[in-house]
């Protein structure tokens, strides 16, 4: 009887043992078979660049897609559909954004250079005229309604204690009116569409500003105590939030638009300079200098969900969005290293 009961208890166990290896395996054949969420479609390789690179802007116009070499004070041209590089463009200092409209004969490319920032032709890439602004220009914001690109400069790069919010004509370059923080670093904004409220991070103070941007006018300053350097944000109008992509630590942090309270937190890549919101499948793109797109959820926007970390790049942490192509597109920056630079197109499902 002894015997018999260890038989039966040694059966069962090689049973169990053996569903959970059929069912381990059946589980990895599976995840090997779901399509990932980013898979890379092509790279394209810039050797002979150093530094960083800062961000893109797509002319759909003329299929081109365009790329501030920050460091390298030139404008990279490339083709939307193939990604081939096309041509460089020089005559720059330190380039970092670039903002093309629809139909418009201008490109304005924002310069933290003393030459200041340039309106270019946007058939020749040829000068047409300076931006003449407060030294250090940056990140913009396009209000197209109003037809206004919101610009920052000044700051720690001009050698300024204070950074200046300046609303310009993208036609002409004219400066409307303008606004100062008392701020040395300020970084990227987002502009709501159902109303005159612009949000811009204050980094150095470690808060977000929430600016009236048809006067000018400071509305609130709000602190963002989970983490430090907020450099990013996002604007999710539907569900009336923020997300704020910090490097100190890597974080995204959850505010409610309407109150500037903190709703949640998750862990996001290093060295990021860039978030990328997809509002109609609810997705938000990270990436990371230290070579990963963190892939989020916001279907529950208060409890962001990271879904995926995608293999990119090191110095990967500048990119554009492209819904209706379903890519996005990542500069890989060399830095101070002996890397070559890249430019990485993924496929989005």
């Amino acid at each position: 009887m002894s015997r018999n009961k260890n038989a039966f208890i040694v059966l069962i166990c090689f049973l169990f043992v053996r569903t959970i290896l059929i069912s381990g395996f059946f589980l990895d054949e599976i995840a090997a078979q779901t399509p990932p969420l980013l898979q890379l479609q092509h790279t394209v390789e810039l050797p002979g660049y150093t530094g960083d690179f800062d961000h893109f802007a797509v002319d759909r116009q003329r299929s081109r897609l365009l790329l501030a070499a920050e460091d390298h004070g030139t404008l990279e041209v490339f083709d939307l559909k193939t990604g081939k590089h096309l041509r460089t463009i020089t005559g720059f200092e330190t380039p970092h954004s670039i903002l093309v409209q629809p139909g418009a004969s201008t490109i304005l490319v924002t310069d933290s250079g003393n030459s200041m920032s340039k309106l270019l032709d946007s058939d020749t890439y040829e000068k047409k005229g300076a931006v003449t602004l407060v030294p250090g220009a940056d990140s913009i914001g396009y209000d197209p309604a109003e037809h206004v690109v919101y610009v920052v400069t000044g700051g720690k790069d001009a050698n300024m204690k204070t950074a200046e919010l300046a609303a310009v004509d993208p036609d002409t370059g004219e400066k409307k009116r303008a606004l100062t923080f008392q701020d040395d670093h300020v970084e990227a904004m987002a502009i709501e569409k159902d109303g005159n409220r612009l949000f811009i991070n204050l980094t150095q103070t470690n808060k977000l500003a929430v600016v009236d941007r048809k006067t000018m006018k400071l509305l609130a300053l709000w602190p963002v105590p989970p983490a430090q350097q907020n450099a990013m944000v996002a604007l999710d109008s539907l569900h009336h939030r923020l997300y704020l992509g910090c490097r100190k630590p890597g974080m995204i942090v959850t505010m409610n638009s309407d109150t500037g309270e903190i709703t949640g937190t998750v862990p996001g890549p290093l060295r990021s300079d860039e978030l990328l919101f997809d509002a109609a499948s609810h997705r938000l793109y990270m990436p990371g200098g230290e070579g990963y797109i963190g892939v989020y959820d916001t279907s529950d926007p208060d409890h962001l969900k990271m879904i995926s970390r995608v293999l990119s790049a090191p110095g990967a942490k500048t990119g554009i969005l492209i819904p209706d192509m379903k890519e996005i597109v990542l500069a890989a920056s060399p830095g101070d290293t002996k890397a070559t630079a890249k430019v990485l197109t993924f496929g989005v499902q």
